[in-house]
């Protein structure tokens, strides 16, 4: 059954044989899967959604809706947190996020107060912890190969009818911010973000329209508001941040994750950020090359008017390097060095930059006397040389000038 609803031209042992080692149809495997779980002779889909939702961007402002939902009942939370993947494998996490079913519902972004399902969206995203839902769909599910940099995956989709919720309670923060109509999106973030709400619920509830003055509210797609979230959330850190002192040493930050390498400097100085990202052949925005592709965004003290070339992970990372600060009380120049190994074979998401930018920062630094130093952490931790790093970027290209002179 799950070949005839998948459109497939090749066997499922061939996807099972090949699956480990090629990104595509690892998620394709999982989401075929799925697929044997869901009830397709009734067109209904029954299980316990960890309040997770999907709105899409195609066609905005009329655009896609839905919850997540797998076909499974229990305590599926860990389905929709990201903060709890950090020591997970990519293979891991596509397969049980790949349980997760988007369903489908055309409405107009500005419908946040007209739309009963609608309605039903920032109830699960305004939800305290996971719950049961119950969706009646129309035709066969879609299974679509997509890759995205910003969004953790998901499974199969469904176009949907009509969507049944149980009772939900919700989480009492958010419901406050949510009934203040004086508040601005950005005030609500600020504030729930102080009182210790995870990024991605906060992330969820911006998507969902919950957050604004009554007249601006409106759905934002998923991949526009991990972004929003992340870029908000740091800007207000950096608000405190250019207030502390300089950072008196340069701190040296180093951890290994999903085969990414990360290199992280704070060194003595107002702030500045430079985002640097390399990655080798045969990883999925190199998947072609033959030579190692190198990648950064910069800012100055006064931040940058377009959007990061390297996209949403420099938000994610921005986010994390500024709560570090906070911790510190300091102030400093940021220098982020990311490698990408053949390891990682697809992106699940920029929240595995924030939380492992997070992870790398909870480590013990070096501390370093000079450039000189700095140069030689390069060379010992990562695989590419400095002069690769001075070449593509801004930061190290200009520490290095100000040694020489």
């Amino acid at each position: 059954m799950a070949e005839d609803n998948s459109a497939l031209s090749i066997k499922r042992s061939d996807i099972v044989y090949r699956h480990m080692h090629d990104p595509a149809l690892l998620r394709y495997y999982y989401k075929i899967k799925t697929i044997s779980n869901i009830n397709i002779k009734n067109f209904e889909l029954s299980g316990t959604s960890p309040t997770d939702i999907f709105i899409g961007r195609y066609n905005y402002p009329n655009v896609y809706v839905g919850p997540l939902v797998p076909p499974e009942f229990g305590d599926t939370s860990v389905l929709g947190t990201p903060e709890r993947w950090k020591n997970l494998s990519i293979e891991k996490i596509v397969e049980f996020r790949s349980k997760l079913v988007r369903g489908m519902y055309t409405v107009n972004a500005n419908d946040v107060d007209k739309n009963r399902t609608v309605q039903q969206i920032q109830e699960l995203a305004m939800a305290e912890k996971f719950e049961d839902a119950s969706i009646n769909f129309v035709g066969k599910p879609i299974i679509k190969l997509e890759l995205h940099d910003e969004v953790q995956p998901f499974g199969p989709s469904v176009y949907m009818k009509n969507l049944e919720i149980s009772n939900i309670k919700a989480e009492k923060n958010i419901e406050k911010m949510f009934f203040d109509y004086d508040a601005k999106a950005s005030t609500a973030l600020t504030e729930l973000y102080n009182k210790n709400i995870e990024v991605s619920k906060l992330q969820r509830a911006f998507s969902a329209g919950l957050f604004g003055t009554k007249n601006k509210r409106k759905l934002v797609p998923t991949r526009w508001s991990i972004t929003a979230v992340d870029d908000t959330l740091s800007k207000y850190n950096l608000s405190e941040v250019k207030n502390y002192d300089n950072i008196d040493a340069i701190h040296a930050y180093f951890n290994t994750s999903l085969d990414n390498r990360w290199l992280i400097f704070f060194v003595p100085g107002n702030w500045q950020y430079e985002s640097m990202e390399a990655w080798w052949p045969k990883t999925i925005w190199n998947e072609n090359g033959s030579n190692i592709s190198i990648y950064s965004s910069y800012e100055s003290y006064y931040g940058r008017k377009t959007y990061a070339e390297i996209g949403g992970c420099y938000y994610a990372a921005r986010l994390a390097v500024t709560e570090k600060l906070q911790q510190l009380n300091k102030q400093a120049i940021v220098l982020i060095l990311r490698e990408v190994h053949e390891g990682y074979t697809m992106p699940v998401g920029v929240w595995n930059v924030r939380e492992h930018v997070r992870e790398t920062l909870t480590n013990e630094p070096l501390i370093l006397n000079n450039i000189n130093d700095m140069f030689n952490i390069i060379k010992e931790r990562l695989s590419i040389k400095p002069e690769s790093w001075v070449k593509n970027g801004k930061l190290l290209a200009d520490l290095y000038k100000q040694e020489r002179l």
